[in-house]
């Protein structure tokens, strides 16, 4: 159990069946009346933010997440099939559970599956992956004064965002949170 009063970025509560993360926090304690906090809380499993005061006495529920090192093996239709690489036990995901988490993964890279109560509510993949460029348009020397970008297929078939000079084959260092080219491998 932890109190209000106690909170800290990043904490996992539970509340009302709902896990929340807690994103902000804010001890308010006005001129007249009584101390409160005032967060802003993410649901996990929905993604949704939503803003909540509470009194410092009032306490919750810690929510353990558990993340798990797992390979991704394949996909087949809307299953999602994982391994994990200490066990060999095998899982199927959805695809409402994996969401856009696999763009940027190959198959037989880990991931990290992350689950409360035995529950999986997402897919984590790593933060860095270097893939090669299955298609992209030829740059042209002098097209611009600076920083111009032409779209690139990769070989999970998600589409980057690459400077002028990377050609077909050239190997990314991609960047899976925001889906940005970092550099040439």
């Amino acid at each position: 159990m932890v109190s209000a009063g106690d909170f800290k970025n990043g904490l996992t509560i539970e509340i009302e069946g709902n896990i929340f993360q807690i994103l902000e926090f804010q001890h308010v304690k006005p001129g007249k009346g009584a101390a409160f906090v005032r967060t802003k809380l993410k649901n996990i499993i929905s993604g949704g933010v939503v803003e909540k005061t509470f009194r410092p006495t009032e306490k919750f529920e810690n929510a353990h997440i558990e993340r798990k090192e797992m390979q991704y093996l394949y996909q087949d239709g809307d299953l999602y099939n994982f391994m994990d690489v200490e066990t060999y036990d095998q899982i199927a995901l959805n695809a409402d559970v994996v969401g856009d988490a696999l763009k940027f993964v190959k198959e037989n890279e880990n991931v990290k599956i992350c689950s409360h109560k035995g529950n999986v509510f997402s897919v984590e993949p790593p933060l860095f992956v270097e893939l090669a460029i299955t298609e992209t348009e030829p740059g042209f020397k002098g097209d611009t004064a600076q920083g111009a970008t032409k779209p690139a297929i990769v070989e999970t078939g998600a589409t980057v965002m690459v400077p002028l000079f990377v050609e077909t084959g050239d190997v990314l260092k991609i960047d899976t949170r925001t889906g940005e080219y970092l550099s040439r491998v």
